[in-house]
């Protein structure tokens, strides 16, 4: 079936739902970059302040077992987008930008070959296909305006945000990081190939994130009598680590906790403080309460120097690119004023995949979507989600201690199988959340039946594998 025809066919189941008087909610989606499970004030930072996502959390409902759908970047960006796992599509790794001269990128029954490793590894998917019905191409049929700014980080041109079902693209292309967070935001080195699209220069000395911000507001008010999907994919709180000098100042000065860096925290105030501006906007408007707001964070915090690091992922173990709960746990919220209880607090394990669903789920479509499930009914407090399995795939080998591994998470039992050697590490996530303990030895059997879900699952979604030399 062409993406035509399945397009049309979901134009018309839509709009049957909507017929039966389902409401056109506005829907702001925000996709930080490695924000760290445990970098805001309200999920329990001891360093960096962050009043209006405080805020948001109080108005609405905060996921504490809340996961990204990878360790990294691109793979859950693109699981954002499709409702799929990212070994499904193949995107398992961070795309290289054109900028940086070479790829990882190649089809399947492609490697990499390492001389000094005993596994040649698979090459990814290079961008995002243009036949995946992503969630801006679903809304854009029902009369949305669909609106991405900030990262995009699924292909070069031909694959960007406005191939994919956005009408209007700020500063999307295939960087993973902007080139500086200062406008004019220019490379260092003049590459032409490393510059933001369609962020013209402003104002000197402009920060990033404001502009976002600022980017936002105008379609806001541009748009207000209109149904709108906005994808705000913050640059922040990626590297390079820069922030505004004013709070750079106000950190230097503040006694600080295990979280210690100035800048990384003056990069993430500035980030609540544009998301303020924004839930600000929509309540001058009159849209707050008709407006779904889902936060997220594609991966976990980032530990760059361990002598200086960039964050600490508080009560977690490991950073962003592990396997371990530091490197996929994620903040989430998710507020919708006088629908969703306020205050609420959930354990329920979710992930990545499960936005699509939830979103068309509150727009009346509850057929089954992708990977993920519908959270609707957990956030209006209404059921609870059905226990299932998670799983993540990174077969690379990347930065000299991180082999190629896939887990799964199956109640409270969570299973890290290492492709090269015969390293396998099975943790009990209830008792033990800072996986310091490895169970494997010691309950075999519990190893033996999740390498099998492992197993079955990487023959149901396609999984490309390592293989030996």
């Amino acid at each position: 079936m062409s993406k035509n025809l399945i397009i049309i066919c979901l134009i018309l189941f839509s709009l049957q739902a909507f017929a039966q008087g389902r409401e056109k909610i506005n829907i702001l989606l925000i996709h930080v970059d490695d924000l760290g499970a445990t970098d805001l004030g309200v999920f329990g930072s001891d360093f960096y302040e962050t009043p209006n996502l405080d805020g948001l959390a109080a108005e609405g409902m905060r996921f504490i077992q809340s996961y990204a759908a990878a360790a990294i970047c691109s793979p859950t960006r693109a699981a954002l987008l499709t409702g799929k796992y990212p070994a499904r599509l193949g995107i398992t790794d961070w795309i290289r930008a054109k900028f940086q001269g070479y790829s990882t990128s190649g089809n399947p029954g492609e490697y990499e070959v390492f001389e000094d490793k005993p596994l040649k590894t698979p090459k990814i998917q290079g961008f995002l296909p243009l036949e995946e019905i992503t969630l801006p191409e679903r809304l854009l049929q029902l009369g949305y305006r669909t609106l991405h700014v900030g990262k995009w980080h699924l292909g070069e041109e031909g694959y960007l945000p406005e191939d994919q079902g956005f009408q209007i693209n700020i500063g999307g292309n295939d960087l993973g990081q902007p080139p500086s967070y200062f406008d004019p935001y220019l490379s260092p080195n003049g590459n032409p190939d490393y510059m933001l699209k369609n962020v013209l220069p402003r104002k000197k000395g402009e920060f990033l994130t404001d502009r976002e911000g600022d980017e936002i507001v105008g379609f806001l008010k541009g748009n207000k009598q209109n149904p709108f999907f906005i994808h705000w994919a913050p640059y922040a709180v990626h590297t390079p680590i820069m922030g505004p000098e004013d709070l750079v100042e106000k950190y230097k000065s503040k006694e600080a906790g295990v979280q210690r860096n100035p800048t990384y925290a003056a990069l993430v105030e500035n980030l609540d403080q544009n998301v303020g501006k924004v839930l600000a906007e929509l309540e001058q408007l009159g849209l707050r309460e008709k407006t779904l707001i889902i936060f997220t964070s594609d991966n976990g915090g980032l530990i760059g120097n361990p002598e200086n690091p960039v964050t600490v992922n508080l009560g977690l173990r490991s950073f962003k690119g592990y396997p371990y709960e530091g490197g996929i746990r994620v903040p989430t919220i998710v507020s919708w004023l006088n629908k969703i209880p306020a205050g609420t607090i959930v354990d329920t394990p979710i992930i990545t995949m499960d936005w699509i669903p939830t979103i068309l789920d509150f727009l009346g479509d509850n057929s089954a979507v992708g990977d993920g499930v519908s959270l609707k009914p957990l956030l209006l407090e209404e059921n609870s989600v059905v226990p299932r399995d998670l799983f993540w795939h990174f077969p690379h080998y990347r930065t000299p201690d991180v082999l190629p591994y896939s887990i799964v998470r199956s109640g409270d039992y969570k299973l890290i199988y290492f492709f090269d050697g015969d390293g396998v590490e099975l943790y009990d996530l209830a008792n033990d959340p800072k996986e310091q303990t490895n169970l494997a030895n010691q309950l075999p059997f519990v190893v033996s039946e999740l390498k099998t879900k492992l197993e079955n699952w990487w023959r149901e979604t396609g999984a490309r594998m390592p293989q030996e030399k």
